[in-house]
């Protein structure tokens, strides 16, 4: 045994015994844990360009800062770059894209005609990985969508163009699922709103409705294909007024009984999502969730291993949540390496499951029992049990590097591929 490795052994055997004695068996939660997948956003490792080559820039209140160098040109390149971080992160996950992303083979394919075919490449990739897919209809970045609206244009020609490209997507999403023996979740976002003050809040909403309903209208195999619908507060270019806020979106996926998307950085800048996953999941099925960061608004920050992290994570264990929740990434930022990005992201929202995962059982018997006084004492004796070691020896079980020691291959990678990338 490596050095390292007896480290690694020594350090969670203690770590194993001081957790036995709160009633909490280390090895059940990284079995658990392991079964757990994230869906690793495409968008993270080329700033959000996709391959259509249009020309048109990111719209929709979306904005990526930053130049590092190296960003994945073509799909081959993303594609190596997304194993290079999954070499880096514990379990087996899943790849979530963009239609844009799809592959034309150069030639001009608007959206309302994409079909699985410019997807085939992807879904052989993710299934030589065993790896699942879910799916977005791209409704930004085009010019019909540059006046700020797609699904609730109020103009019935632009609505049915966004309306065929989101069927397409989902049929998309079927043929992936199908494909992969995994159901894809295939979640529609919009841009949709004004940067001033609306007189008019209703109509839009209800063109939006209409809209909905017919790009669902055709029944999908659940076990191929599931729907979720994401909803959002605000953006740039729509600070006053999103068509699709929580609320429409909430009594719509109730209604219809879809899968609720909700984005960590969605709501107001002071507002955690942790007590709304539990209560939506009362009413809808499942839930699609985004863990994603947001700085002051909705800026798509590397997830961190923060206070709100940790509150999703444990709100989704300790309400046995996890089975009826798909989890993926969200977030892009082009100042750091990109692929330290996917697996910093990646590797805290694993931490903070697992951490959830090893809370001890006396927390819930005691506020049964109404016995807040020890429920406080526990919840905050927890916080400095060691989970440290018990992460250390999961990333070691499922072979990827422990510690920091990820840090030094993304260095390596970025000096012998990323840099000859012009």
């Amino acid at each position: 045994m490596a050095k390292s490795s007896k480290s690694v052994a020594q350090s969670y055997q203690l770590a194993r015994e001081r957790y036995a004695g709160t009633g909490v068996d280390t090895e059940a939660a990284m079995a658990r844990l392991a079964t757990v997948p994230i869906s690793l956003h495409c968008w993270q490792g080329d700033d959000v360009g996709g391959f259509e080559n249009t020309g048109e820039g990111l719209s929709g209140g979306i904005a990526v800062t930053g130049n590092y160098p190296g960003k994945a040109r073509t799909p081959d390149e993303l594609r190596a770059d997304l194993e290079k971080a999954l070499s880096l992160i514990p379990g087996r996950h899943r790849l979530n894209l963009h239609a844009f992303y799809g592959e034309f083979g150069g030639k001009k394919v608007d959206r309302n005609e994409i079909r699985p075919e410019h997807f085939a490449n992807w879904i052989d990739w993710a299934k030589s990985h065993g790896m699942g897919m879910d799916f977005n209809p791209t409704c930004f970045a085009h010019p019909k969508a540059a006046d700020g609206f797609t699904l609730s244009h109020p103009k019935k020609a632009v609505r049915d163009f966004w309306v065929e490209h989101c069927i397409a997507s989902r049929e998309i999403g079927a043929v992936m699922g199908k494909a992969l023996g995994s159901p894809t979740v295939t979640n529609v976002w919009i841009p949709d709103g004004y940067k001033d003050t609306p007189v008019d809040r209703l109509a839009p909403r209800r063109r939006l409705s209409d809209s909905l309903d017919r790009v669902f209208a055709k029944k999908l195999n659940p076990k191929h294909h599931l729907d979720a619908v994401e909803c959002k507060l605000f953006g740039i270019g729509s600070e006053s007024y999103v068509v699709g806020s929580h609320e429409f979106y909430m009594g719509y996926a109730m209604k219809n009984q879809k899968l609720l998307c909700l984005d960590a950085g969605h709501f107001h800048p002071t507002e955690g999502i942790a007590d709304k996953l539990g209560t939506v999941l009362m009413y809808v099925p499942e839930i699609l969730l985004h863990v994603s960061r947001g700085v002051r608004w909705d800026s798509d920050h590397v997830v961190t291993l923060d206070d709100a992290l940790q509150s999703i994570a444990a709100e989704l264990v300790r309400n046995k949540l996890l089975a009826r929740t798909h989890i993926g990434l969200d977030f892009f930022d082009a100042s750091i390496n990109r692929i330290a990005a996917w697996t910093i992201g990646t590797r805290n929202t694993l931490k903070a499951l697992l951490m959830a995962l090893l809370e001890p059982a006396a927390l819930h018997a005691a506020e049964k029992a109404g016995d807040h006084t020890s429920r406080l004492a526990l919840l905050e004796e927890s916080k400095s049990l060691p989970w440290g070691p018990v992460w250390d020896a999961y990333c070691e079980r499922q072979d990827v590097p422990v510690g920091t020691a990820w840090l030094d291959e993304v260095k390596s990678y970025e000096n012998t591929v990323l840099a000859k990338r012009a």
